[in-house]
């Protein structure tokens, strides 16, 4: 009998007496160009990090692939007549990873923790909400005015075990200027459809289903394997070679090649992100700037002049390869519906130096720039061709281009705001614009509050404040769309910011692999499906 004889004869008797073969283990590899500092869910308020944490922990509502708003540890909600009371239905028979109870004091411990000093997501819950125990699965929270949109970011307000938590010293946040990690830093506890197997930061992280979560599981897998590959060139090349099954971004310049190639595929389509420019308008002295006693962002000209000075059609044709769209406001035209009202100011190179000159720089002035260089697709890229730009118009521009984790620990509350020009990407949490107004162009003014908690660089007006509590608490559509339009005027008119575009989604994909694709930008793996 020959040697594939006797194989054929072996596999047939396997098949006649009914033995099981050993199902093949399916992995998904996953590679970003930023990595996975923290496993603490409260530190970081970043699109990418917030989805890696999604596959563990889970907050009381989620997302559906459309970004509609369904039940997730809260079964479902009432709101009193009045608007301040909501009662929430938590979700029995969940528990944490490490086996304890999900239950009511989690959810309170996780109210007081993602609001206290160190917490990136302090906006998630409004800083005079009550929660108050009604029994172990009943909470009622209970407000000083109205909020109809509270929940509308609570899908990545992720709740932790609070004995877990208590146990290993880590009831408080951890910031993401720490340079020590905590235990919550290193380790995740949380109810979700995946547990953390091993945590390497910088290098990998493992992910095994949980075997006990509440929900009905989507995805096929049997591991998730995240790898960060900061290269384009390397992670593109890991791709095409099955390496890895799913990457992003994919580089611009590559997509033509990985949608050419036999084994990959690039999943595309417009992003609710808006990629932007910021300017220290707080300081009496910029930090990083050859101009002593004076803050020339004060001036409004000089605003003026650098988003005059800033070409965004060229930074689309020869920066995006054509992947963005140029933007007017700070919130993407899908997300408003008056965004056609606004027209972006154009180019304008001598109109920038004559608006420099008459400020009091014919010469312009020097000025540092912080970017991270593995966070928006072409960040680096995009800051190299603004400081082209600047020069220009006579305005020097050092350029500090840093992976996401520096660049988030200087720039950041916890780092105290360190910077006098930044770029800056923003998806609202709430897919509304009072996120906007309010976490991004709201006055920090007051230490104590969570308005501007993002604000990097204290744009400051109060009547846009005023309309901004206006906002939150008004009920007609109409009304609130003219309030809304009102307080993205005074931005607009007062250039307190320099919107550049939405960059445009680039996802690579195996052909072994099935994935959603959300315009937020979550690639969330617990929907993906593998053949092997």
């Amino acid at each position: 009998m020959t040697i594939r004889t006797r194989i054929l004869a072996a596999a047939t008797a396997v098949l006649l007496t009914g033995a099981a073969l050993p199902a093949m283990a399916v992995t998904l590899r996953y590679a970003n160009q930023g990595d996975l500092k923290s496993l603490d869910p409260y530190t970081l308020n970043e699109t990418t990090t917030n989805a890696h944490l999604g596959h563990v922990y889970e907050g009381l509502t989620k997302r559906g692939k459309d970004l509609a708003i369904e039940p997730g540890l809260a079964e479902r909600w009432e709101i009193s007549e009045d608007g301040l009371t909501w009662r929430l239905f938590l979700r029995k028979g969940v528990k944490f990873h490490n086996g304890n109870d999900f239950t009511a004091d989690d959810v309170i411990f996780s109210a007081d923790r993602v609001r206290a000093q160190g917490s990136n997501f302090q906006t998630r819950v409004p800083a005079g909400a009550e929660f108050v125990k009604v029994d172990d699965h009943t909470i009622d929270v209970k407000l000083k005015s109205p909020n109809p949109i509270m929940n509308a970011q609570w899908d990545t307000w992720y709740i932790m075990d609070k004995e877990w938590a208590e146990a290993n010293n880590t009831a408080s946040p951890t910031p993401a200027a720490a340079t020590t990690p905590s235990h919550a830093a290193l380790n995740a506890n949380g109810t979700g459809p995946f547990k953390i197997e091993t945590h390497q930061p910088g290098v990998k992280t493992v992910f095994k289903p949980n075997k006990e979560w509440w929900g009905k599981a989507e995805h096929n897998l049997d591991e998730i394997v995240f790898t960060p590959i900061s290269s384009d060139a390397t992670r593109v090349a890991a791709l095409l070679s099955g390496e890895v099954d799913v990457i992003e971004p994919v580089p611009l310049q590559d997509i033509q090649r990985v949608n050419s190639s036999s084994n990959a595929k690039v999943l595309s389509g417009p992003e609710l992100r808006t990629i932007f420019l910021g300017f220290d308008q707080t300081r009496d002295e910029l930090l990083f700037s050859n101009v002593k006693g004076k803050n020339p962002f004060k001036d409004k000209r000089v605003r003026e002049a650098f988003y005059k000075a800033i070409d965004v059609e060229t930074i689309k044709s020869r920066v995006m390869r054509g992947m963005s769209t140029p933007s007017a406001l700070m919130i993407a035209p899908q997300l408003f519906v008056h965004s056609t009202d606004f027209v972006r100011p154009k180019y304008d190179l001598e109109g920038a130096k004559k608006l420099l000159a008459e400020a009091g720089y014919p010469n312009g002035f020097e000025v540092g720039m912080d970017c991270p260089n593995d966070r928006y697709v072409n960040d680096e890229a995009i800051c190299q061709a603004v400081v082209s730009m600047l020069a220009r118009a006579g305005v020097k521009v050092n350029l500090n281009a840093q992976p996401k984790a520096q660049y988030f620990a200087k720039v950041l509350k916890s780092g105290n705001y360190n910077t006098s020009f930044y770029l800056l990407g923003w998806t609202p949490g709430t897919f509304d614009s009072h996120n906007v107004l309010h976490d991004i162009e709201g006055c920090r003014d007051n230490p104590q509050s969570a308005r501007g908690e993002t604000n990097l660089g204290n744009f400051c007006n109060k009547k846009h404040d005023e309309l901004t509590d206006k906002i939150l608490v008004e009920s007609n559509k109409e009304k609130r769309d003219q309030m809304i339009k009102e307080a993205f005027q005074i931005t607009f008119d007062e250039y307190g910011y320099i919107p550049l575009h939405q960059q445009a989604l680039a996802w690579g994909v195996s052909n072994k692999v099935s994935l959603p694709q959300r315009a937020d930008n979550s690639v969330l793996l617990y929907w993906a499906q593998k053949k092997e």
